[in-house]
């Protein structure tokens, strides 16, 4: 669907409740409507848990082409850019909180997980599952460090509360931009 005049998507979205949302509440994998978590580290996984969730989201429904398309020029970043960017981010959060050898980029050279970000079905499928399998490694280290969340841990000696601030920090920052993003590719809108 565009605008006949300047070629941009119209706005749309699916949400019939909430119209400036992105799913109707019922529909919405996030738990929004719950009871508020109790603690700091239950607030902190439920940040992080929904902000990976929204990533998600932004994506579904979109071809290989479109996860792909650089939709807010001049920048390089596209939709699949930011999945591989955060499955780098991941890996250096886990390198961050072990010891040993970190373990190498997931793309190669810098910038090469938005650069060589195209719509093959193929990369697309194994970028998701770079992304996953990266939440999940550094996950299951930060489940070591659960008991307290001031202790200094692994090669940054980051303090594990720090570490999970900043987790939530970048991704809000790319769930800003992959709302952009998924607005200008097909004006999908919704927060």
């Amino acid at each position: 669907m565009t605008d006949h005049d300047d070629h941009r998507p119209t706005r749309w979205t699916e949400a019939t409740v909430y119209p400036d949302m992105w799913l109707n509440p019922d529909d919405d994998p996030r738990d929004n409507d719950g009871p508020a978590p109790e603690g700091e580290l239950a607030t902190l996984l439920d940040f992080i848990t929904n902000y990976r969730l929204t990533l998600r989201l932004k994506c579904d429904g979109l071809t290989p082409a479109q996860l792909a398309t650089h939709s807010v020029p001049p920048s390089t970043m596209s939709l699949l850019g930011l999945v591989r960017h955060l499955a780098e981010v991941e890996r250096d959060w886990l390198n961050w909180i072990t010891h040993g050898d970190p373990l190498p980029k997931l793309y190669g050279k810098r910038d090469a997980d938005f650069d060589e970000a195209v719509g093959d079905p193929d990369l697309v499928a194994s970028s998701f599952a770079d992304l996953e399998r990266q939440q999940a490694a550094t996950d299951a280290e930060l489940a070591k460090y659960a008991a307290d969340l001031g202790q200094h841990v692994g090669r940054e000696d980051i303090a594990v509360r720090e570490l999970m601030v900043h987790m939530v920090d970048e991704y809000a920052r790319h769930c800003g931009h992959a709302d952009l993003l998924r607005e200008c590719v097909d004006g999908r809108v919704g927060q």
